[in-house]
C-alpha cells in the first residue's frame, strides 16, 4: 500500500543524507575516506601531545632528557601545534604563589584561588565562568563527526523530493509544507553525520503525521450515545458508496449494533436492488421506495423505522453526483436540511488521484463534510491523494477500502500509515 509514495520518500531521504553526510569528493580532489584517515592521524598525534603535556614536572637534572623526549614526539607535528605544546609546558613549570600569600590577600573565609599567577578577589570568584574552550582533540572530533548544514547543501535535493511527492499525487501546497518542514529541521544545525538519516526521517514522519492526524471520529462510540445515529454517504458517481455502506453495516453488526439501510439512490438503475442484495446477505433491513422518489423522504422513512424498531444506526445511500452539477448539489442540500444527519461522510475513489481533492473541497463547501472514506486503496500505490484531501479539508479519514469482501473496510490508523511510509 502506497508503495510509490514510500519509494519517493525513501529516495529523497537517501539523497539528502548522502549529500549532508559528505559522501562526495572533497574540494582538493581527495576522497572522503582519505580525508578522514588524515584526520584520524592528526587526532592520534594530538592525543600523544596531550599525554606528554600532562606528565608531572621533572627535576632540572632530567629536564634535558625530558625535553629530548618531547622533541622526539613532535617530529611530525605541524608548527602551530608545536608552539602550543611548548607554551603549555612552560606554564606547567611556572611556580604558583604560596598558599599563605593567597590566604593573606583573600582572607581565611575564602579558599585560595589562583589564576594565571594572580590571586582572585571574592568578587571575581562570583563572576560567571567563561564558556569552556574546546581542546585540540575536541575540535578535531567535532570537525570529523559533525557538519553544519547550509541551505545550498540541500536546496536541489528538496526540489527533487518535492517533484517526487507531486508524482505521488501529493498536492503542491502539501509537498511544499513537507519540504519546508524538512528544511527548517536541517538548515543551520550542526548534526553528527551518523544521525542525519534519523533526523530527516523524523522530520518526514512528523510532517505526514501532522497532515493526517485530524480530529478523529469514533462512529461506534457515537452509536452508543445517540439512537438512531444518522449517517448519510455522499460522493461522485462510481466511488463505491453502496459497497462501502454494506461493509460498514457489517462492521456495526460485528460490534453488536443493529443498523438499517436507506435506499435513497432512487436514480441509478439497479441501485435499490444492489443495496437489497447486501441487506439480505447481512440480515440488515432496507427501507426503500420506487425509483424517482424523493431521496430525502426515503431517508426520513428509514429514521422513523429505526426509531420504531429501536435500531441503532441509519446508513443512508445517495445517488452519485458531480460536484460541479448545481442542481444535484441543491438536492443534496435538501436531503441534509430535512434529515439533519449526525454525520456526513464523503466516499472518495483513491484511483482518481488529485481529482479526489477537488471533489472533497467542493462537496465540503456545498454541504459540509465530517469525515472521509477512501476506496480501492489496496490498488492505489501512490497514496498522495489521502494526504492532500486530509490537508485540504482538515477532516479525518475514517476508513479505507482494502479489498473486495465485507471485512475489507479497515479503520484508518495514522500511526500505522506513517510507519509504513517512512
Amino acid at each position: 500500500m502506497f508503495d510509490f509514495l514510500k519509494k519517493k520518500l525513501s529516495e529523497g531521504v537517501k539523497k539528502i543524507v548522502s549529500a549532508v553526510a559528505g559522501k562526495k569528493e572533497e574540494a582538493q580532489g581527495k576522497p572522503l575516506e582519505e580525508k578522514l584517515e588524515e584526520k584520524k592521524t592528526i587526532e592520534a598525534i594530538a592525543k600523544k601531545f596531550e599525554e606528554k603535556i600532562s606528565e608531572p614536572k621533572v627535576e632540572v637534572s632530567t629536564e634535558r632528557a625530558h625535553k629530548e623526549k618531547i622533541e622526539e614526539a613532535i617530529i611530525e607535528t605541524p608548527a602551530e601545534v608545536e608552539e602550543k605544546i611548548i607554551e603549555a609546558e612552560e606554564k606547567l613549570i611556572e611556580p604558583a604563589l604560596p598558599v599563605s600569600k593567597a590566604e593573606e590577600h583573600i582572607g581565611k573565609k575564602y579558599a585560595p584561588v589562583i589564576e594565571d599567577k594572580k590571586i582572585l578577589t571574592p568578587e571575581k570568584i562570583l563572576e560567571p565562568a567563561e564558556p569552556k574552550k574546546l581542546g585540540l582533540i575536541e575540535k578535531l572530533k567535532k570537525a570529523i563527526t559533525e557538519k553544519e548544514i547550509e541551505e545550498k547543501d540541500i536546496a536541489p535535493l528538496l526540489e527533487d523530493l518535492q517533484t517526487g511527492l507531486l508524482e505521488s499525487d501529493v498536492a503542491l501546497e502539501v509537498a511544499e509544507k513537507i519540504c519546508g518542514d524538512l528544511k527548517n529541521n536541517l538548515v543551520g544545525r550542526s548534526l553528527a553525520r551518523g544521525k542525519v538519516s534519523e533526523i530527516v526521517k523524523e522530520s518526514l514522519r512528523s510532517s505526514v503525521h501532522e497532515i493526517l492526524n485530524q480530529k478523529p471520529i469514533n462512529i461506534f462510540a457515537l452509536a452508543k450515545e445517540k439512537k438512531p445515529l444518522k449517517i448519510i454517504f455522499l460522493g461522485f458517481n462510481g466511488t463505491g458508496k453502496t459497497t462501502t455502506i454494506a461493509r460498514l453495516g457489517y462492521l456495526f453488526k460485528e460490534k453488536k449494533f443493529e443498523p438499517v439501510f436507506a435506499a435513497a439512490d432512487t436514480w441509478r438503475a439497479a441501485a435499490i436492488e444492489q443495496i437489497e442484495h447486501h441487506g439480505k446477505k447481512l440480515s440488515i433491513p432496507v427501507v426503500k421506495q420506487k425509483y424517482g422518489a424523493d431521496p430525502a423522504a426515503v431517508i426520513f422513512d428509514a429514521v422513523k423505522f429505526a426509531e420504531s424498531k429501536k435500531l441503532d444506526v441509519v446508513l443512508a445511500d445517495t445517488a452519485g453526483r458531480s460536484h460541479t452539477n448545481s442542481a444535484l448539489m441543491d438536492e443534496m442540500k435538501k436531503i441534509i436540511r430535512v434529515n439533519k444527519p449526525d454525520l456526513k461522510i464523503l466516499v472518495l475513489d483513491s484511483l482518481t488521484g488529485n481529482d479526489a481533492v477537488e471533489q472533497a473541497r467542493l462537496f465540503n463547501e456545498a454541504v459540509g463534510v465530517d469525515g472521509m472514506i477512501f476506496t480501492k486503496v489496496d490498488v492505489y500505490d501512490k497514496g498522495g491523494a489521502l494526504l492532500s484531501a486530509a490537508y485540504t479539508l482538515k477532516k479525518p479519514i475514517l476508513f479505507i477500502g482494502v479489498g473486495q469482501g465485507y471485512k475489507d473496510l479497515k479503520e484508518f490508523d495514522v500511526d500505522e500509515v506513517v510507519k509504513n511510509l517512512v
